[in-house]
């Protein structure tokens, strides 16, 4: 019998899952204390559920899937953690830690297939999706890391921005995020997730429609189809046109707040026209929309692209507010490791690589 991590279902799916074993919905209800509150590595330590069912369990079920392959650590705090699945790929977590508590960003696919050309997670396409377990795990392992330390501390936020397009992994992103959610388990709430997409627009409304308080953040770091094609490539088949109206769709169902994200590349998008051409695109949704500005981290194989200079970014940021455009400037965090989202994934590789190569040469 091929096993699954139980990480994977939904406390719902657990309490349907005993009562097709003929047991008790309530030991649902106990499992999940002990995954999740008691944060407990194995099953014999679920002390007040009954041998023959953690037979059951164990029988049916795993716990941990990933290991950690290594892991680079910030002055400001912030940790990269790069994991090993059980089918040896490799991918990315981060632990970022603000005023406001400790934010966790998760990967949701084994390399990514939008193709943004900035985007170090974009050097190694798609393998596959990760499953919602090996989603959840990535906030229990850094968790776990925490909790060895010592301290009270605890995964308080959740960006779903790792490596990897999010809603093209839509049925195990929202089981991962009705699990990390749930009251019964790490109860992180909905407002304290966000999920960032490059803009699949039918996805969006789908999220518009799950009545959700998740926040949802749009990549569109460019005002015109013809720049941001030439940057994102599934700008090709869903330009701005589209992704504004699903973007329209959204605020009209849920009333909440969308953020914009917008990416900084020195000389390509960061001209005083290009704040412009941003103010005017969303000048009838400003009330609702945020523009949060980043400044590049750069890539190694992107040599095309540099961080803007600090005068651009100012002047951008001042357009826009003049505009009344809601928007900030993202904080940089662990510029003294491999900052880049992917980066630290895609050096493993090639490292690993060109070992396979010497010694197959030798």
């Amino acid at each position: 019998m091929s096993k699954t991590s139980i990480y994977g279902l939904t406390f719902q799916q657990l309490e349907d899952w005993f009562e097709s074993q003929g047991e008790k919905k309530f030991r649902a209800k106990q499992v999940w204390d002990w995954l999740y509150v008691k944060r407990v590595r194995s099953f014999d330590e679920m002390t007040n559920i009954k041998k023959d069912t953690i037979e059951l369990i164990a029988n049916h079920f795993i716990l941990e899937t990933l290991e950690l392959h290594s892991k680079q650590e910030s002055k400001d705090g912030t940790k990269k953690f790069l994991f090993k699945l059980a089918d040896g790929n490799l991918i990315e977590t981060v632990l970022m830690k603000f005023d406001y508590g400790n934010s966790v960003c998760v990967t949701t696919q084994v390399g990514c297939n939008i193709g943004c050309s900035f985007c170090a997670s974009g050097l190694l396409s798609k393998d596959r999706d990760l499953s919602g377990a090996e989603i959840v795990e990535q906030i229990l392992k850094v968790q776990f890391d925490m909790d060895e330390l010592g301290t009270e501390e605890r995964v308080s936020h959740i960006v779903v921005m790792g490596i990897g397009e999010p809603f093209d992994n839509y049925t195990n992103l929202m089981n991962f995020l009705r699990i990390v959610n749930s009251d019964r388990g790490l109860a992180i709430g909905a407002r304290h997730i966000t999920v960032s997409t490059s803009g699949l627009v039918q996805k969006i409304r789908d999220f518009a429609d799950e009545n959700f308080q998740v926040n949802l953040a749009v990549s569109l770091h460019a005002a015109n189809n013809q720049l941001r094609s030439s940057i994102m490539k599934i700008n090709k088949g869903q330009p701005i046109e589209d992704v504004m109206a699903a973007i329209d769709y959204y605020i009209e169902k849920t009333n909440r707040r969308i953020t914009l994200e917008y990416i900084l590349l020195d000389g390509v998008n960061d001209k005083p026209e290009h704040a412009r051409e941003l103010a005017e695109l969303i000048n009838d949704k400003k009330k609702l929309t945020y523009v949060n500005l980043i400044p590049y981290n750069p890539v190694d194989e992107y040599i095309q692209y540099n961080q803007s200079e600090k005068g651009a970014i100012l002047t951008f940021f001042d357009i826009l507010m003049k505009n009344g455009v809601q928007c900030g400037v993202r904080h940089e965090q662990g510029s003294d490791i491999d900052a880049a989202c992917g980066q630290l994934r895609s050096k493993q590789m090639k490292k690993d690589k060109e070992k396979t190569g010497s010694s197959g040469r030798s």
